[in-house]
């Protein structure tokens, strides 16, 4: 993609999100009460982050990549949350059995 194609991504991708956030402001009250909006609203925040946790443990570039020391770390992670640690003991567990195992396999 060209520089001048890429400032368009970017501008368009403003202005979406610029009518999106519109849009949910401007939404009548008796629709955001409604139990599926509530739920979708509740739930894609999960989603999407889900998928960034995937894509960025399990991709370089396009291409599928299982890389050891980040699916450590994330398993780590996971098993910090089963155990209720809170989110920097989460994100610090994480991170310690990320560098260790790139140490140890270096």
């Amino acid at each position: 993609m060209s520089g001048t194609g890429l400032w368009w991504a970017v501008v368009a991708t403003c202005a979406g999100c610029y009518v999106l956030k519109l849009a949910g402001l401007s939404a009548p009250r008796r629709v955001l009460d409604h139990p599926r909006v509530q739920r979708f609203a509740a739930l894609v925040p999960v989603a999407l982050l889900a998928a960034l946790v995937a894509v960025q443990t399990f991709a370089q570039g396009r291409a599928l990549h299982f890389d050891l020391p980040r699916t450590a770390g994330l398993g780590a992670a996971v098993v910090a949350l089963l155990l209720r640690a809170p989110f920097l003991v989460v994100l610090a567990a994480a991170a310690v059995v990320t560098a260790v195992l790139r140490h140890l396999l270096a």
